[in-house]
């Protein structure tokens, strides 16, 4: 490696919409270091989230094996690691690198005292910006840009292909989540459906083609389910392509953020408060909107999610109000 060039490792395993809401970190170290080398280590599954991404100047992927891994990764002298992650993983590749390293802070004793006794002391910031906690050490800046996310041209979805009812322009709907309790009920998206004044386009993963045909089959406007019809990028596509966005708190939430789309946040068991809302550019915090049953006694029951409500009444989500949410979307015809 060459001495004048700084070689830095960001780490985050996890799901998509954690690998989104790193964009912002990478994004300004390799623009604000040029001459910087910015390593990515994630999971194997999260490899097409990354490879078009022009900040990054390789990928490496952990596949539940670390034993051909670490000579890999100690191979490339390292000069510091941002860990983004900050969990028994990322601990074990910094002790086994053994180079200066900063994590982020995940305020998981807040998180617990919210989730548990009710008792919200979680500071008002963002998990991004606390991301860029971890890179102090570089002195770099956020530039306000706010998230990333690239398509590869091959994975764009023409608006030919689409029903004609929906070549004009539409709302795309996110329907699934991997918890059902962070999940608006299908009855819910149909009564925003049916107000609506533009077509909708459902996205979800195969297993929410059932939860896609009973909105359809409850609404009388242009839904058409696109559920499981589409590759990761492929809904990212559509979601750039959208005129704004209803969506459960899911990795393409982050990703229509990227794009700077107006977006609808539904929130059930847990709170935006947990720093995981759309995470906008500074010129347009204005085009978000949280749609959530505030002040409810059980609510956050987790800071994850559950298959199904511990109350058995799922007030979280069924008593959210789609006034508000048919009215923003209707304003959006951009």
């Amino acid at each position: 490696m060459e001495k004048h060039r700084n070689r830095v490792l960001v780490i985050r395993f996890s799901s998509i919409g954690d690998i989104v809401l790193t964009s912002a970190v990478v994004r300004c170290l390799k623009t604000q270091l040029p001459h910087a080398e910015i390593h990515f280590l994630t999971k194997a599954q999260n490899e097409t989230l990354l490879n078009a991404n022009p900040y990054i100047d390789k990928i490496w992927l952990y596949d539940h094996n670390f034993r051909d891994l670490i000579p890999q990764l100690k191979s490339q002298e390292f000069n510091f690691i941002i860990d983004l992650h900050n969990n028994y993983r990322s601990a074990f590749v910094k002790r086994q690198l053994d180079v200066q390293s900063e994590s982020f802070p995940k305020l998981n004793i807040k998180k617990w005292l919210a989730v548990n006794l009710k008792l919200n002391i979680l500071p008002d910031i963002h998990i991004v910006d606390r991301y860029f906690q971890a890179a102090e050490h570089f002195k770099i800046e956020n530039d306000g840009k706010g998230l990333d996310y690239f398509i590869p041209a091959s994975d764009e979805v023409p608006l030919e292909s689409l029903p004609a009812t929906h070549q004009q322009g539409f709302i795309a709907i996110v329907i699934g989540g991997k918890h059902n309790t962070k999940i608006f009920p299908a009855e819910q998206v149909a009564a925003v459906c049916n107000k609506l004044s533009q077509p909708v386009i459902l996205l979800g993963g195969e297993e929410d083609q059932e939860r896609g045909a009973l909105i359809v089959k409850l609404t009388s406007s242009d839904v058409h389910n696109a559920c499981g019809r589409y590759s990761l990028n492929q809904s990212a596509s559509m979601i750039r392509q959208a005129r704004a966005v209803l969506t459960n708190d899911t990795g393409l939430m982050h990703i229509a953020a990227a794009f700077n789309k107006p977006i609808v946040s539904v929130w059930g068991n847990t709170i935006p408060a947990f720093g995981m809302y759309p995470y906008l550019p500074a010129t347009h915090p204005s085009n978000s909107m949280v749609a959530e049953v505030k002040h409810l006694s059980c609510r956050p029951c987790s800071k994850i999610g559950f298959d199904d409500c511990p109350k058995k009444h799922f007030k979280c989500m069924n008593q959210i109000d789609p006034s508000p949410i048919i009215e923003f979307l209707n304003h959006q015809h951009s």
